[in-house]
């Protein structure tokens, strides 16, 4: 059976791949870690691309891997009702909670704010108009929202690399010192901020997309189907580093003269107009905000038909208008505070996460055993249902007085816990101890494959 594709078939799945990945957050977030990373510019972000480009290429090829034929199946090998609720979490967070009003609020602030100012009213107008056209355009998906997609895709990273060329040749500015928590230990802050992206956790679904992709191509076996995926990913992972080095660059060059912004969004349109005049801006501007809006109906899309497979007795289309109308009244709250929001949420899903695509490969050497999934998942959930529970008591500027004996013994004993990354090794080791146990136990051991 054919086991490889040809080179330009490669591209084609990676660009595909990028295409999905990048889209509101990816634009906004390596910004504002450049503005706020200053100085410490190179370690903050190394570990932002660790996890904003090395774990969505890792949770990619995960399912590959698995041999999985989605993200549930794969969630399933811990029990079936956690595999439903986690995944319906993470589509939950990457559509209508955070993700996809995002969409509306990053097209505002880069599109509209420049021009019209960022008063509630503004946004209110701009948010009820786009999402309209996202409402209609999902209910009736057509072959233009691919056809532009395709479109903006490039044209997006031609006038980002144009801009980081001209940032590279002719900076704004100096570059600044270091603020906030990107002083003490940027690697750390810039690992925890990729979080933002959620593309680690929007990888799991997006895995699927790709392997179909492949599969169009010709590709059966499971080695061919890995083997594209790969290299598939390498492309999308290469395109998305770049660009994000780049546009973290001009953040950092952009502070000297435009300052600090409260977010990302400000710092693109701002190196626009400085590089390239009104004309330069009304193109970014345009370009963003129908990028923004394809991204905004893929996601609409993307929930409404699994949530349509949960409940098949209620309609594709009532799904469509419930998540349309509440990531629209999201979306009214700001950029800022939906930011703000999303971080206990990923607090806790990114531990998830990540340990479900470590057992994806490493699934193999303890047979497949329930018991490593589930323990794993146990300690990740413990150690990262108290991290998010503090980040919200921080959202709420209040206390939760029960939870600090627990936040004083994980920071006392867990290494790295300081830093947002208290439940790695916990998790590691109890995969390691288990995975020793199913490993004797041999068929024995309760499987966790179907």
């Amino acid at each position: 059976m054919k086991e490889s594709m040809s080179f330009s078939k490669y591209v084609a799945v990676g660009v595909m791949l990028f295409a999905l990945f990048f889209g509101a957050g990816n634009l906004i977030f390596p910004a504002q870690l450049g503005q706020l990373a200053g100085e410490n510019f190179w370690p903050a972000i190394i570990g932002f691309l660790i996890t904003g480009v090395g774990l969505p290429f890792l949770g990619v090829i995960a399912i590959g891997y698995s041999a999985s034929s989605n993200l549930q199946d794969l969630a399933s090998r811990i029990h079936p009702l956690y595999a439903v609720i986690f995944t319906s979490v993470l589509y939950l967070t990457i559509g209508p909670f955070f993700a996809a009003p995002r969409t509306g609020t990053v097209a505002f602030e880069i599109g509209i704010t420049p021009y019209a100012g960022s008063g509630p009213l503004a946004l209110l107008l701009f948010t009820a108009v786009f999402f309209s056209l996202v409402l209609w355009l999902s209910l009736n998906p057509a072959k233009i929202v691919d056809r532009v997609g395709k479109i903006l895709a490039p044209g997006i990273v031609v006038l980002l690399i144009v801009m980081i060329g001209a940032a590279i040749v002719n900076p704004m500015g100096a570059i600044q010192p270091a603020t906030e928590g990107y002083v003490g230990n940027p690697f750390a802050k810039g690992f925890t901020e990729g979080y933002n992206t959620m593309d680690a956790i929007a990888a799991l679904v997006f895995a699927i997309i790709v392997i179909k992709a492949v599969k169009a191509m010709g590709m059966k076996t499971n080695k061919g189907i890995l083997n594209a995926t790969f290299k598939a990913g390498v492309v999308a992972s290469s395109l998305l580093g770049i660009l994000y080095v780049g546009i973290a660059y001009i953040g950092a060059t952009s502070v000297e003269q435009y300052g600090l912004f409260e977010t990302g969004g400000p710092v693109l349109s701002s190196g626009a107009e400085h590089f390239f005049g009104a004309a330069g801006t009304a193109l970014l501007a345009i370009v963003i905000i129908l990028s923004c809006m394809t991204t905004a109906i893929g996601l609409m899309i993307a929930n409404a038909e699994y949530f349509h497979s949960l409940f098949p007795n209620i309609s594709y289309k009532v799904f469509v208008i419930i998540f349309t109308t509440f990531t629209f009244v999201v979306s009214n709250f700001g950029l800022a505070n939906i930011i703000t929001y999303s971080i206990p949420v990923l607090m806790l899903l990114y531990p998830l996460a990540i340990s479900l695509i470590l057992m994806a490969f490493t699934s193999k050497l303890f047979n497949h055993s329930r018991l490593v999934y589930v323990s794993a998942t146990i300690v990740a959930f413990a150690i990262g249902i108290v991290d998010g529970l503090k980040a919200l008591a921080g959202t709420l500027g209040t206390e939760f007085a029960w939870l600090q004996p627990v936040v004083d013994f994980y920071t006392a004993y867990l290494p790295f816990y300081t830093d947002g990354l208290g439940w790695l090794i916990p998790v590691v080791v109890v995969m390691i101890l288990t995975g020793i146990i199913a490993r004797v136990m041999g068929p024995a051991a309760n499987t966790a494959e179907a």
